[in-house]
């Protein structure tokens, strides 16, 4: 009987994917199932994921006509899950031979909860790890996980009710950062969230998407937008909408910073699209759900009276943040 569904979104990943599909195959928990879904990848994924599906039935493959993206291909696995609790494994990752035995310790002692987060490891290149910098023992409502979700305290590694993950599927608004999202909607939508000692292995390399300059950076205010809609269909609190608020205005001076240090990687065009994408999103932002102390502190007043005052207030924090940096 299957109890887990692991969603394996496969892109280009043969350097790493063996590693991730032998911790599978050597689980001390086998009441799983494996979708690999093969998003176009033009090197020798779709070998090797055949290669194991046909070493272990409790391995799927479905192959995507064409790369769409992680949260396309997630949800395409998602449309197969079977079991009861549902993950997401990317396809350079691994777990610990106990990982799904413990997290599912986890949910039969606790019948309330929802949602069991991974142990997260950095795994970096030169063999040494690193645990994720928040660490927490204990349980949380959906609202606590929510709040602590907004700057990573709590990451997005779990596994949860597959009824709660088909409510709330991966956002394709954006190509990067809509897991993002799915996150946050997960939480609010749980009784309890807890923690666990389950590892998981979170590979850090250069070709992360997250670590590129381009402009696929500028996906988080995208994904941010579509988040604060979701949140405003589900009529949760002003507390936590002026919560998200607050994030979203972060993210927005963030983009522009990103933008400022990289406008000759950028290039021209890019640099003009890029400064195109942060205002239109600086003239969403909803001031009055700021607090005060956000909105008066340089470098993050909106100025929604003025862009150019509003630009100008950027160049000097950034510039400011650089020279700091260089004399310290």
């Amino acid at each position: 009987m299957v109890k887990i569904s692991l969603l394996i979104a496969v892109y280009n990943s043969e350097a790493y994917l063996r590693t991730c599909l032998d911790s599978l195959l050597a689980q001390t928990y086998g009441e799983f199932q494996a979708i690999c879904v093969d998003d176009g990848s033009t090197d020798g994924s779709p070998e090797v994921l055949n290669e194991y599906a046909r070493l272990d039935p409790r391995i799927t493959v479905i192959s995507l006509p064409a790369n769409m993206g992680q949260a396309v291909a997630r949800n395409e696995g998602l449309k197969h899950a079977q079991g009861a609790y549902t993950a997401m494994l990317d396809s350079d990752d691994w777990l610990a031979p106990d990982a799904l035995e413990t997290a599912m310790k986890v949910i039969e002692e606790n019948h309330q909860t929802d949602a069991v987060l991974f142990d997260l490891h950095y795994a970096y290149p030169d063999g040494h790890y690193k645990p994720y910098p928040h660490r927490f023992d204990q349980a949380f409502t959906g609202e606590e996980a929510f709040r602590l979700s907004l700057d990573w305290k709590l990451h997005g590694v779990y596994l949860i009710r597959t009824s709660i993950h088909k409510r709330f599927p991966y956002d394709t608004s954006a190509r990067l950062y809509s897991d993002d999202n799915t996150t946050r909607l997960h939480y609010l939508a749980c009784h309890e969230v807890r923690t666990s000692r389950a590892a998981y292995y979170y590979r850090q390399h250069e070709h992360s998407a997250t670590h590129q300059v381009s402009m696929r950076r500028f996906d988080r205010m995208l994904a941010d937008e579509s988040m604060k809609q979701a949140l405003e269909g589900m009529n949760i609190r002003d507390e936590d909408l002026n919560r998200f608020e607050t994030y979203r205005w972060l993210v927005v001076v963030d983009s522009y910073g990103f933008y400022l240090n990289n406008r000759k990687t950028l290039g021209q065009q890019g640099s003009r699209e890029a400064l195109l994408l942060i205002r239109k999103y600086w003239q969403t932002i909803e001031v009055k759900r700021l607090p005060y102390s956000t909105r008066l502190k340089p470098g993050f007043i909106p100025f929604r009276c003025s862009w150019t005052m509003f630009r100008l207030e950027e160049w000097a924090y950034f510039t400011m943040k650089r020279l700091l940096r260089r004399s310290s």
